[in-house]
């Protein structure tokens, strides 16, 4: 149980409650989906070393939510994250990124050929996105974006724990680490959306409006946590 205070505390005058979101695009699933969703549990379970019984994407949530709760600490959860995502790519292509195509054009050729395959790869994942322009540092912009209609990650864990520790972060330190991709996630708990901002590097922790955010009013772990401790004074979901 402490383990389960220490990253979804919450009360209840300041759960985040979801806009309707029902008029939004619903991604239709293509014929690669399973075996990206297969092979990105199959990583994930290897690493959590434990699996859910449930079949499909209702099982790598239970998954991805064992991954939260037995980490010891939010940054033990962010670092399993990343070598998740590390173990899904050969080392060499990534270093290869990194030093050769990374630094082309001043990172923007990097940025939206990334943008472009997170957008055609994921969506299996978050849902319907499409790739747009952001602006960049030096006062310019680029095809370097990817925004999600309705994250179906954020939809399906119900908890904002889950999208910022295994998600957010080590995603944002995968990119830029291991490939030489700045990136900014920007997460919306109001309506599910989130924007990618390849080529863009995120916040300090202290300045980052994302780690503030208080549950999410259908958090199951923040309702299970309030019914135990009905008189925590916490406004946010607490984050490495």
């Amino acid at each position: 149980m402490y383990v389960l205070i220490s990253y979804c505390k919450n009360k209840t005058n300041f759960q985040i409650k979801a806009e309707d979101t029902n008029s939004r695009t619903k991604y239709k699933p293509g014929i690669f989906d399973d075996l990206f969703l297969n092979l990105f549990r199959a990583k994930m379970v290897k690493e959590v070393g434990w699996d859910s019984e449930k079949p499909g994407y209702e099982g790598l949530i239970q998954v991805a939510n064992r991954l939260m709760i037995t980490a010891k600490t939010n940054t033990d959860t962010k670092d399993a994250a990343v070598r998740i995502l590390r173990s899904l790519f050969p080392l060499l292509l990534l270093r290869l990124y990194k030093i050769l195509i990374a630094p082309l054009g001043g990172g923007k050729v990097a940025a939206m050929m990334v943008a472009r395959v997170t957008a055609i790869t994921c969506q299996w994942l978050m849902g319907t996105c499409t790739v747009n322009a952001v602006d960049l540092p030096d006062g310019t912009s680029c095809s370097g974006g990817v925004f999600v209609e309705k994250c179906k990650y954020l939809e399906e864990s119900k908890c904002v724990g889950i999208c910022i520790n295994t998600c957010k972060l080590p995603t944002q330190t995968f990119f830029k680490d291991y490939m030489g991709v700045p990136l900014l996630m920007e997460p919306n708990f109001r309506d599910y959306s989130c924007q990618f901002k390849f080529g863009v590097f995120p916040p300090l922790p202290g300045e980052d409006n994302s780690l503030k955010e208080p549950c999410l009013e259908i958090c199951p772990t923040a309702t299970r946590v309030n019914k135990v401790r009905k008189n925590v004074d916490v406004v946010k979901c607490p984050k490495a």
